[in-house]
């Protein structure tokens, strides 16, 4: 099959779309499709092509919202390279610029679109009104979610029950939900593929030492991740425990504000700012935690809690939706509902060895059930209920067995 991925965020800008992109276009490729990728240029204003790669990236314009850029809706110089690549399908990962290009390809060339809808954003509407008619805005924004994924797309995917019950309870949405948990190259994050040699160095570069109690946090340095909670919290653990070193991996607006506070509650030699990380180095820096941590209420899913659980470290996460069906209390980790329960849970695996080596053992199975196979897999289904056996010159017969071989392939392992 010939897939058309269209998106406004591509490695190497790093956020949980981008990752969760450049893994299914990956795993797609390894189950024998071609994949082809429409993205905006992350660094300039210019169009550019990589034809061993299939990329396009067009001009983008920064929005002032973290590094996010935006495009025109109907960009010339692509539309015939795209209409060269022949695409069975189109899927869409934003509603915004790149997304309603997508659009348009796909109403072109007669073909089928579909989309995941990725991020809830009512919980970021902040960054665009500053505190202003926030009903107002997110009145209109649901009018706009539903109307792009009700109005102009054959299937919808959304990786979790939190947002099909945004869409099905409060939008009231009455066609075709796929929840398709997105995955992750679990393989990556395993203890046993990664060098021991760099962690040690990442432990000496930090100050961290072997009997440090290392609580982790990956993510953008924004309020809506709740970051003040976790070293807020940290100056408590401390009291009871001063080798606990809590360990945050990011950037964002945010950023100085949350170190000016290590500052004031006096525990900067306790928590540690890597600043931004590398994508291709990340899964290193897992392997240093003895816990991950998030404070979030405004995930869809949560991939970074999936990718410190295949590196085999336990979750502690606030109660929401979005992790209730990935952490298991007393097996991979706990959710916990405020700052008491939260420093109990930490204190509870910092000091019993057994329940923490357990739950690292029942963090990685636990992990193994969200390979990125598995996810492709999920995908092409959809892909395939929205093709309806419409696929070139194919008879609706030869491309329903086409694509059950497929799957059947994939299931096995083959």
């Amino acid at each position: 099959m010939r897939i058309g991925l269209f998106t406004d965020t591509y490695p190497p800008f790093i956020n949980g779309v981008s990752t969760s992109i450049a893994m299914l276009e990956k795993a797609l490729r390894k189950l024998g499709h071609e994949v082809y990728v429409v993205t905006v240029n992350p660094q300039n204003i210019s169009y550019d092509f990589d034809s061993d790669e299939h990329i396009i990236k067009l001009p983008g314009i920064p929005i002032g919202i973290y590094d996010y850029r935006i495009t025109g809706i109907y960009p010339i110089k692509a539309i015939n390279k795209i209409k060269d690549w022949n695409l069975d399908i189109i899927h869409s990962h934003t509603e915004f610029s790149v997304g309603t290009f997508a659009r348009i390809m796909a109403k072109q060339l007669d073909i089928p679109i579909v989309h995941t809808y990725h991020t809830m954003y009512e919980d970021y509407i902040h960054y665009i009104t500053k505190g202003y008619f926030d009903s107002a805005s997110k009145k209109a924004l649901e009018y706009l979610t539903k109307f792009y994924c009700d109005k102009t797309v054959t299937e919808l995917i959304v990786p979790t029950k939190k947002t099909y019950d945004l869409f099905k309870k409060k939008y009231e949405y009455d066609r075709n939900i796929h929840i398709v948990p997105t995955g992750i190259e679990v393989e990556r994050f395993y203890v046993e593929n990664n060098d021991k040699n760099k962690t040690n160095e990442l432990r000496k570069k930090y100050d961290i030492k072997d009997d440090d109690f290392v609580i982790l946090f990956v993510g953008r340095l924004a309020k809506e991740k709740n970051i003040n909670f976790l070293i807020e919290n940290q100056a408590e653990l401390i009291k009871k425990n001063p080798k606990c070193k809590l360990v945050i991996i990011g950037d964002g607006p945010e950023a100085l504000e949350f170190k000016e506070l290590t500052k004031t509650l006096n525990i900067i030699d306790n928590v540690i700012f890597t600043d931004k990380v590398p994508w291709e180095n990340i899964h290193e820096y897992y392997q240093m935690a003895s816990v991950f941590v998030s404070a979030s209420h405004t995930e869809t899913q949560g991939l970074t809690l999936l990718e410190a659980m295949a590196a085999s470290v336990p979750v502690v996460a606030y109660d929401d939706e979005a992790f209730r069906d990935v952490i298991k209390n007393e097996y991979n980790g706990y959710l916990f509902e405020d700052d008491k329960q939260y420093q109990e849970q930490i204190l509870k695996i910092m000091k019993n060895r057994k329940l923490h080596d357990d739950m690292c053992k029942n963090a990685r199975k636990s992990a193994e059930k969200h390979s990125s196979k598995y996810y492709a897999l999920n995908v092409l289904k959809v892909y395939y209920k929205a093709l309806g056996g419409n696929v070139g010159d194919d008879s609706k017969k030869t491309f329903s067995s086409r694509m059950k071989n497929v799957i059947k392939k994939g299931l096995h392992g083959e």
